[in-house]
């Protein structure tokens, strides 16, 4: 993922650099101290992420994101949390309030891979941080083979390993792309491309994991998927 960075202030250019090296897996094609310099690198290159500030020289970040007739996904950096409505009208992913630390960095970055502005990159290579214990864990969304909901947290299992996460199977259900996952029983959501074959009311999956399918999801599960 290009990302570029447009920010007038050292201070958070630099941290915004940092957290994108920490992330590891963004590329930081530009950064920018006014909208001026960003528009003219943006007419002969493409980004999938621009970190934007809104007080800016010349022009402000709110009007330069109004100007771009095809903006990609957009995280708005301002240490003025009254400018949050007006950003968020004009569909930018998130809103970090200034000073934000790399969790929150994080949870902003990860919303672009759910987001129409992501689809230019190759679903391939989009990944996911995810919460396991104090550690976030990086995964490749095509290496999930299903995630199985256990009492208050989930298990994400991918082939030969299994991160242990807090967030719901609801939450994952709604994050990971539904023309990949699908919910085939209460406890279980499943990568489709993992299916190895369907017999009665079970799933096999490459990894010879088995996966009940629960009678509430059967019929839409075998109305979608076999023909």
């Amino acid at each position: 993922m290009n990302c570029i960075i447009i920010e007038d202030q050292a201070p958070a250019q630099r941290i915004l650099i940092k957290y994108i090296k920490d992330f590891g897996t963004m590329t930081l094609a530009g950064t920018f101290s006014d909208a001026i310099q960003a528009m003219s690198f943006l007419k002969s290159n493409s980004v999938d992420l621009i970190f934007l500030d809104i007080h800016l020289p010349k022009i402000s970040g709110i009007d330069f994101l109004k100007s771009l007739p095809h903006p990609p996904a957009v995280i708005l950096t301002t240490a003025f949390s009254e400018y949050a409505l007006e950003g968020y009208d004009l569909n930018i992913v998130d809103y970090l309030l200034k000073p934000f630390s790399f969790d929150r960095f994080l949870q902003a970055v990860s919303k672009v891979n759910t987001t129409a502005n992501s689809e230019s990159a190759s679903k391939e290579s989009v990944s996911l941080f995810v919460k396991s214990g104090y550690d976030y864990i990086n995964i490749l969304i095509k290496d999930i083979l299903f995630i199985k909901s256990d009492l208050d947290y989930t298990e994400i299992h991918t082939s030969g390993k299994t991160e242990v996460s807090s967030e719901s199977l609801s939450y994952w259900e709604q994050k990971l792309p539904s023309e990949q996952f699908t919910r085939v029983h209460k406890s279980y959501l499943i990568n489709i491309s993992a299916i190895r074959k369907l017999t009665g009311n079970q799933i096999y999956l490459n990894d010879d994991n088995v996966i009940p399918i629960g009678r509430a999801y059967k019929e839409e599960f075998m109305s979608k998927y076999v023909k």
